[in-house]
């Protein structure tokens, strides 16, 4: 429900047993009013569920290989001028990747003890000023210019952030992947629109 005033309650009816199964289910949860007195006591609230969890090595070198390798195909939509797929690639794929890796960097320099928020809508209190300012410069408009300028401003945060959790958590960071993919990007925002190969 929204209300005139700007008030939203989100509700949904359930069964009292299903409620007793449930209630724990989210520490957030705090009870506004109990007519019957039926809600068990509860713990106060915290977010301690949302927290930055700590990545695996695997998770980590994954996150690396999916962030690179997608590249490829924003750089190949743009030169086509295949604009909505562009977009896609780098708001829904990559951007889902350099967003694991800023809420990673963020829980290493905080013991992991803090949630980032829905889609790291506390980003911009978390991270560092300049690393704020390049994590903004890496949306961009409708302008392939400017899409190629987000595409690396990307791999250059991604590059930095992902070396330091790589030096805090005793990671390998992958540079044979970063060093390829940034310079086949290179090659394609070269390539004149007439060009038949990449060479």
């Amino acid at each position: 429900m929204l209300f005139k005033d700007g008030n939203r309650i989100d509700l949904h009816i359930e069964t009292k047993e299903h409620m007793n199964h449930n209630y724990l289910s989210d520490k957030l949860t705090v009870p506004l009013l109990d007519k019957d007195n039926c809600l068990p006591t509860i713990p106060a609230p915290t977010d301690i569920d949302y927290h930055v969890k700590r990545p695996t090595e695997a998770m980590y070198l994954s996150c690396c290989n999916n962030f690179w390798w997608c590249q490829q195909n924003i750089a190949k939509s743009i030169w086509r001028e295949e604009l909505p797929y562009a977009k896609f690639m780098m708001d829904c794929v990559v951007r889902q990747e350099l967003n694991k890796m800023v809420e990673w960097w963020i829980g290493t320099n905080t013991n992991f003890e803090l949630s980032t928020g829905k889609v790291g809508n506390y980003f911009n209190k978390q991270l560092p000023e300049p690393y704020w300012e390049q994590y903004r410069a890496t949306y961009s408009d409708d302008g392939y210019e400017n899409l190629w300028d987000s595409l690396f401003e990307s791999g250059e945060l991604f590059r930095k952030i992902a070396t330091d959790i790589a030096k805090n958590l005793s990671f390998s960071y992958p540079t044979h992947e970063d060093s390829n993919m940034t310079s086949y990007l290179i090659q394609v925002r070269a390539l004149p629109s007439n060009a038949k190969d990449i060479f």
